[in-house]
């Protein structure tokens, strides 16, 4: 696994950057949704990434945690239109064809990416 910060403003989906992609529910049972994605890093040709939530899951933080989920906050960004305050799922970690990401959002600023990345470290134990 190659985790490192380095956006580049070149229409490809980079580690650092805020993308959009087809993410298969918890339950993989064939059914998902296009949501933005944070690209930490690759794995060989995929990419790898962590769901990000407009959700506010700080007000169900305990429940979350029961079920084996945890959320950091990350602030705005041009990802969403509307600016809305985003959560980055940190226990699970997606791994993605760069074909099914659909266009890049933005760029997390370097102290927010290394920040995620150390806690979704902590989390998942890598």
């Amino acid at each position: 696994m190659d985790v490192e910060y380095r956006p580049r403003d070149d229409d490809a989906a980079d580690p650092g950057e805020v993308v959009w992609a087809w993410v298969p529910y918890d339950e993989d049972d064939g059914r998902g949704k296009d949501r933005p994605v944070l690209v930490i890093g690759r794995r060989g040709e995929h990419l790898l990434g962590l769901i990000l939530s407009s959700q506010d899951h700080d007000r169900d933080a305990a429940d979350e945690a029961r079920h084996g989920r945890f959320w950091t906050d990350i602030g705005t960004g041009a990802w969403d239109a509307r600016r809305r305050p985003s959560e980055v799922r940190l226990d699970r970690l997606l791994v993605l064809d760069p074909a099914s990401v659909r266009r890049e959002g933005a760029a997390l600023d370097r102290a927010r990416f290394d920040r995620v990345v150390a806690e979704a470290a902590r989390i998942q134990g890598w």
